[in-house]
């Protein structure tokens, strides 16, 4: 059943206000107190445990990390009213709220980058590369896992990011052909630097939450060493 989140421990404004002004999310700073700024995108679960545990790990490596909560403060941990969240979530309201996102951190103190990172699983996946197309040179660096969704982009025309892919060879919600195709066209779009990773893993193998039993630790801490290591470069 569906719950709330006890993760929400900031707010930022949002565009168009006529519908609401106020986004909120998990702001995570680094030790330093001051960082590259990333954006950490939910899947389809909601702002869990593990996306939390995602934008801390970040800001252990010297990163702020903001994971918006694009679900008003509701998780769950049951595939069908995930899916069923995730349909009642318009695409042009992530992209707005994620739009809002991106304002807040470029401007924030702690944020020390010109640019912004984002990153982000699933649902967050397909909401990584709709933010690149959409905010353009904001974004410097885009990493998408096995992203799916109401806002993967038909085009890429928009993308200024570096992308980096991480994408499973046997998942059953996104076959590795529609990945390949999407690795493709994005570099024939954008313009922009553009490499994939394929992993012998099904969706979501780096949810070590396990919700749908396929998380592989072996290739969760490869894909996530390779992720670093992409942020850190492009996001200055």
């Amino acid at each position: 059943m569906a719950e709330k989140t006890p993760h929400q421990n900031t707010t930022f404004p949002l565009p168009d206000a006529d519908v609401t002004d106020t986004g909120h999310g998990y702001l995570a700073t680094p030790p330093s107190g001051s960082g590259p700024g990333v954006i950490v995108i939910q899947e389809w679960w909601g702002l869990t445990d593990h996306i939390k545990d995602v934008a801390d790990r970040l800001a252990a490596e010297g990163f702020v990390a903001l994971a918006p909560d694009l679900y008003g403060g509701w998780i769950t941990h049951d595939g069908d009213e995930a899916g069923e969240m995730m349909s009642k979530l318009p695409a042009e309201e992530g992209a707005r709220q994620l739009a809002g996102a991106t304002d807040f951190l470029l401007a924030h103190e702690a944020v020390t980058s010109q640019t912004v990172g984002a990153i982000g699983f699933c649902m967050g996946g397909g909401f990584v590369l709709a933010l690149a197309a959409q905010q353009g040179e904001k974004i410097s660096a885009a990493v998408p896992f096995y992203g799916v969704g109401q806002a993967v982009p038909e085009s890429y025309t928009g993308v200024k990011a570096a992308v980096q892919g991480h994408y499973a060879e046997q998942d059953q919600m996104y076959p590795v052909e529609q990945a390949r195709q999407q690795e493709q066209q994005i570099r024939d779009e954008s313009g922009s630097e553009v490499e994939f990773f394929y992993y012998d893993a099904g969706h979501a193998f780096h949810n070590d939450e396990n919700l749908i039993g396929t998380y592989d630790p072996e290739k969760a801490k490869l894909a996530w060493e390779r992720s670093v290591d992409f942020l850190r470069r492009k996001v200055v």
